[in-house]
């Protein structure tokens, strides 16, 4: 048994370090838009993985971590295009641009966005800006934050018991020029998934309790999800501002509402009560 498993990792090594047929082995001058995932570089995908390896020019944001940086292969072209909250790097149109001149060079550049590309990522600017300079591109979806971040705490993001769907809202449309429609999110058979939200946690939990939503409705608070310094905080909408002032988290951070949320609660006891014995 021992032997099979070595063999299927070899196999498995051997796959990551092959071109993905009729992609790389052959192509320059084109664009790959590529998800890093949630942060871990083993939750990269396969395809990922190899281009990353075999990139020529990268162009990357800030949730992308060292360990999936230190797959690039030597002398590859490094452009850090990360954004934070009030603060952008790279103005958008001239990361548009950027990818449209190196492709021009004919270099295969890896755009990678953290999360999914297609989830609050900004690529379809991206996409526009490259077919309007008839650039070639390849979209490569990633594990988005959401999934990686309930995987990590052991729960689903939909359960028959508890969430028939689940919905996920960009937290920056939480500003005061936009207002989102809390009535159509206060439901009880739903997860919802704020993205990009730490500054915007007394908005949501006063938009969604005002909506109709329980005081005492469960909602978590998740960090770096997928990374060794993943943190979480469980509160419910009335007291999650004031545990998250007492116990600040750093930024990325989700914010899950949803009775979802109280089978993290059961797993953390579920922890404790082992360590006790």
């Amino acid at each position: 048994m021992a032997r099979v498993w070595q063999a299927g990792r070899e196999r498995l090594a051997d796959e990551c370090r092959r071109p993905p047929s009729g992609t790389l082995s052959t192509d320059s001058g084109k664009v790959y838009l590529v998800g890093a995932g949630p942060g871990a570089a083993d939750l990269l995908t396969l395809r990922a993985a190899r281009l990353i390896e075999s990139a020529e020019a990268i162009v990357y944001d800030r949730l992308v971590g060292e360990d999936i940086l230190a797959l690039l292969p030597r002398g590859c072209e490094r452009y850090y295009v990360g954004k934070a909250r009030g603060h952008h790097s790279v103005p958008q149109a001239e990361i548009g641009s950027l990818m449209v001149r190196l492709a021009q060079a004919g270099k295969r550049v890896v755009r990678l966005k953290g999360g999914d590309p297609g989830i609050f990522g900004r690529m379809g600017e991206e996409l526009a800006a490259l077919a309007e300079a008839g650039t070639p591109v390849e979209i490569v979806p990633g594990i988005t934050a959401a999934s990686g971040a309930v995987a990590a705490m052991g729960m689903p993001l939909t359960d028959r018991a508890h969430a028939q769907q689940v919905r996920f809202i960009t937290a920056q449309a939480c500003r005061e020029d936009q207002v989102l429609d809390w009535r159509g999110l206060a439901r009880r058979d739903e997860t919802l998934v704020f993205y990009m939200g730490l500054s915007r946690v007394e908005t949501i939990c006063q938009g969604l309790t005002g909506a109709g939503l329980p005081s005492d409705w469960p909602i978590m608070l998740i960090a770096n999800a997928s990374l060794p310094q993943q943190q979480s905080l469980v509160g419910t909408l009335a007291d999650m501002p004031q545990r998250l002032v007492a116990n600040p988290l750093p930024s990325p951070c989700l914010i899950m509402v949803g009775s979802v949320v109280a089978m993290a609660n059961d797993l953390v006891g579920r922890e404790t009560t082992a360590a006790a014995r």
